[in-house]
């Protein structure tokens, strides 16, 4: 009964603590869509017009980039200020200023090291994934690939594998090091 007991306090901790998580990344996300440039830079680059998805993402960053906003002292959006840096990059990448991206991108690193540990692995997820796959479309596949592995490598979460460099370095890792499918017979 004992072992039973504290089993079950185990096991509520654990689920408070995922509960904590999963809340701490949808209040970050959701500071990121309401009044948010955001969204119309994003309908702007599936329009394939990037010079204005930049400008747009350009007006968000400043939305998150103030003092009182992410700072060494102040850290209240950083990980909202690191994934506006990410999608600049991205759009920057895809409008054919690789200099611009990878000077956004180094950016939002910066913010990313003040985020809130507790949603850090998702915002470098998210952060690393969309600057992959910006060189992924741009048609940089070794530098997106280089920009996955470099995500993981910094602790990126699941986020992180929704990128096309993902299968593409899977790919390239010797067969033995490569994780099986569950359903796979093997």
């Amino acid at each position: 009964m004992t072992g039973s007991s504290a089993g079950r306090r185990c096991g509520g901790m654990h689920a408070l603590r995922s509960v904590v998580e999963i809340a701490a990344c949808a209040t970050m996300l959701a500071s990121c869509a309401s009044a948010s440039y955001q969204a119309a830079a994003l309908q702007a680059s599936e329009r394939g017009d990037q010079k204005a998805a930049v400008s747009l993402a350009k007006k968000e960053v400043e939305r998150f980039s103030g003092p009182d906003q992410c700072s060494r002292t102040t850290r209240l959006n950083c990980g909202t200020l690191a994934l506006a840096y990410g999608a600049l990059a991205e759009y920057q990448i895809l409008d054919r200023d690789s200099a611009a991206g990878e000077g956004s991108f180094s950016r939002a690193k910066g913010a990313l090291s003040l985020t809130d540990a507790v949603i850090r692995a998702s915002a470098t997820g998210m952060v690393y994934r969309d600057v992959s796959e910006g060189f992924w479309k741009a048609g940089d596949q070794a530098r997106a690939i280089a920009v996955f592995k470099e995500g993981r490598a910094a602790g990126a979460d699941q986020w992180l594998f929704m990128s096309s460099a993902a299968r593409a370095a899977d790919q390239q890792r010797p067969i033995s090091n490569r994780q099986t499918d569950a359903r796979s017979p093997l």
